[in-house]
């Protein structure tokens, strides 16, 4: 693209008054002089006509005053270049293999270098001096800039390729008969899952049967990936549970937090039976535990019959008195959590009525903001993963020995429901566990550093600006709260049965107010407050009833329905058969004949025949051995281990000297786990290295050997 006027002399520049060029004859040979324009012979020549003089060509100008020249014709060109669809090609670009975009992206950063270097200088002598210094030839500089005239600088990368080559290939339209299709789809695409090659199989026979075509096995299930998305396809062979596994949990970093920054609690039932006061039957008891997200130390605790608020209270209470205020707070949401002496006021509560004159609850008239994770759902709550030591550790205790009952229906142990614990001995053992559980050395989580929970709290909370609790703060979390409307005459409140009243009161009758009480003994009295939570005064229990629970518990548990209905829809859509149709097609084959044959495999030579393949092997060369029919475990292993250590003294190796293998790496972490698990100090670079090895596909690999094999699986 040039302009419409290429040569010019000094005269026609001067009166053109081109951005950064003089405006007088004399000016434009001064420049000219001083950027030496007349020793470029192909940009500079004498003119022919009369009166002679110089002539110069428009490359020779500066920056501007060349983009004003071309500005009619970059016009033009960029109104074709905006008619393509950057969408198209920039999905051409993608599709070009690596080497070919390494080539347009060197070549994108020689034009910027050109565009950087113009602004103090023309960009003719800009191209030559960036085309020396890359060993690029100047006519290839001024090709790329062709290729990307009147396009976007965002968009001149695609534009730089290589435009002989086309992308890559999708691949060839399979031909097959559409029943092959959607009958192969039917059979793979169920609960049952089916391989693939048994599908094949089966609908190759049906298409052969009905004479109609088929593809290959190889492309069939490459057809089958690209049409069904793979998420499809966990859903449609392995349910809900399958389609959970295709998206990874939330990860949530904690190591910017400090000490008492947030708190999280859950309830957990402990594995032991209780001999609980008033119950005929032993019971399994119930606590409700509040962990520092920061370090993860057990903070607080209460043990109930189940779980109730007045115990969630009760623990958050003792958190207040012992540690402080948290800023954060994160529950399930089941109701002991979300009941509104609590949670009251929060607008995300998602439990019981939520009233416009609802009183705050505790945590909101401490300032503590409220979180909410996903009920049944241990990934969403640290707490979970101290839970998990409780049952291995505290329920195994050997003082509960009898009354273990096993951490799931079909693993319950041989003494089963032997003994019940006394209620006070097992308070005792499961606040020694707690405390051992916080002063465990050997922690590997990203704050702890091999150090115990305790040190990682004391070591943030000693410096953490916290906020304490004052008396009538606490008080205030020692009270349950209902509001309740006074008599409209005499202004007495009745709560569960009880009456309420003093003389003060006659004067709000038939007001609705607050009463804040003890949930544990409702003949104390209520401390009365206005709903804007100013405080009314006290009124005393005038009717006395018998205290009944006031909390019940259920733990409830939500998946995504959204997402569950959506692959419900995607199920019907890819599988246009129905499997009973894909049965009656298969029931129209003739049977087949059965084809008998004799077994012929044999199991591993004995220790025998291992002892005698040593000796053997010291005078020359190893023989195969002969298989025998039978052979135990351990022969099998013996014979393994005899053939490893023969290969390696045949290849010169020495098992002594040699680099640390996968297995060696997996059996070091394997022991600072261990050594972690028995409370042993851990130091900061086992504690870093354990971290890092335990994300590895190897480590989790061997793991999973291990735990299903034992250690002869790991190589």
């Amino acid at each position: 693209m040039t302009p419409d006027k290429e040569w010019w002399t000094a005269s026609e520049i001067a009166q053109a008054t081109l951005p950064d060029l003089p405006s007088t004859q004399q000016g434009v040979d001064a420049l000219a002089k001083t950027l030496d324009w007349r020793a470029h012979p192909d940009l500079a020549k004498r003119r022919a006509a009369q009166g002679g003089g110089w002539e110069y060509n428009w490359r020779l100008f500066p920056s501007r005053a060349q983009r004003q020249l071309l500005g009619a014709a970059s016009t033009a060109v960029a109104a074709l270049r905006q008619r393509e669809d950057r969408t198209e090609i920039w999905g051409w670009f993608d599709g070009l293999p690596e080497n070919v975009k390494a080539k347009a992206r060197a070549s994108l950063r020689i034009l910027q270098e050109v565009e950087a270097l113009s602004q103090a200088t023309t960009k003719y002598l800009a191209v030559a001096m960036i085309a020396k210094k890359s060993g690029k030839s100047d006519r290839t500089i001024w090709n790329w800039f062709e290729k990307v005239e009147g396009v976007d600088p965002a968009d001149w990368l695609p534009y730089l390729a290589p435009r002989h080559r086309a992308a890559p290939s999708k691949g060839q339209k399979v031909e097959a008969s559409q029943e092959f299709y959607d009958w192969l789809k039917a059979d793979f695409l169920r609960l049952e899952a089916p391989s693939f090659r048994s599908c094949y199989r089966r609908i190759v026979g049906v298409c052969e049967a009905n004479g109609l075509q088929a593809l290959s096995e190889r492309t069939a299930q490459r057809w089958l990936d690209r049409t069904v998305p793979r998420v499809s396809q966990v859903y449609m062979r392995e349910g809900e549970r399958g389609l959970a596994k295709c998206f990874p949990p939330q990860i949530r970093d904690r190591s910017g937090m400090t000490a008492l920054e947030g708190v999280n609690a859950d309830c957990h039932k402990i594995d032991v039976f209780v001999e609980w006061p008033g119950f005929e039957k032993p019971i399994r008891p119930q606590i409700v535990a509040f962990q520092d997200l920061y370090s993860g130390k057990i903070l607080a605790w209460r043990v109930d019959v189940d779980p109730n608020k007045v115990a969630v209270m009760g623990a958050f209470t003792d958190l207040l008195k012992m540690w402080g205020i948290p800023k954060h707070c994160l529950f399930d949401n089941g109701r002991e959590f979300a009941n509104k002496w609590l949670t009251g006021g929060a607008p995300t509560r998602f439990r019981f009525k939520v009233r416009e004159d609802e009183p705050l609850g505790v945590l909101a008239l401490l300032g503590v903001k409220i979180h909410w994770a996903t009920p049944a759902h241990g990934q969403a709550k640290p707490v979970e993963r101290a839970f998990g030591d409780f049952a291995r550790d505290i329920a195994k205790d050997p003082r509960f020995a009898g009354a273990y009952v096993g951490n799931r229906p079909d693993a319950k142990p041989e003494n089963y429901m032997s003994r019940a614990i006394d209620l006070q001995e097992f308070l005792d053992v499961v606040a020694e566990g707690i405390i051992e559980h916080n002063a465990r050395q050997g922690r590997l989580s990203e704050n702890a550093n091999g150090r115990s929970f305790d040190d990682t709290f004391v070591s943030s909370y000693e410096q953490a600006p916290v906020r304490k609790a004052t008396d009538a703060q606490i008080r205030l979390c020692l009270m349950a709260q209902e509001v309740r409307k006074l008599n409209r005459n005499h202004g007495q409140m009745m709560l569960h049965k009880n009456g309420y009243w003093s003389e003060w009161m006659s004067e709000i009758a038939g007001q609705e107010i607050v009463a804040r009480f003890n949930p544990e003994n409702l003949h104390d009295g209520v401390h009365v407050y206005s709903l804007a939570g100013e405080f009314l005064g006290y009124a005393e229990c005038r009717q006395k009833s018998g205290f009944f629970d006031l909390a019940s518990a259920r733990a409830t548990a939500k998946d995504n329905a959204r997402r569950m209905r959506e692959q419900r829809r995607i199920a019907k859509d890819l599988r246009p058969v129905s499997v009973g149709g894909l049965a009656r097609e298969l029931n129209k084959l003739p049977s087949r004949q059965d084809v008998s044959a004799e077994s012929k495999v044999v199991k591993l030579a004995q220790l025998s025949e291992i002892e005698r393949l040593e000796k053997r092997s010291k005078g020359g060369l190893l023989s195969r051995p002969t298989p025998t029919p039978t052979s135990s475990p351990e022969d099998e292993a013996k014979l393994l281990d005899f053939q490893q250590r023969h290969l390696a003294k045949q290849h010169g190796l020495n098992a002594e000297k040699r680099e640390e293998s996968a297995r060696d790496r997996f059996f070091r972490a394997l022991d600072i786990e261990r050594r972690s698990e028995a409370g042993e100090p851990i130091s900061e670079a086992d504690a870093r290295w354990f971290q890092r090895i335990s994300q590895l596909p190897e480590y989790k690999t061997n793991r999973t050997f291990y735990d299903q094999y034992g250690a002869e699986a790991i190589r």
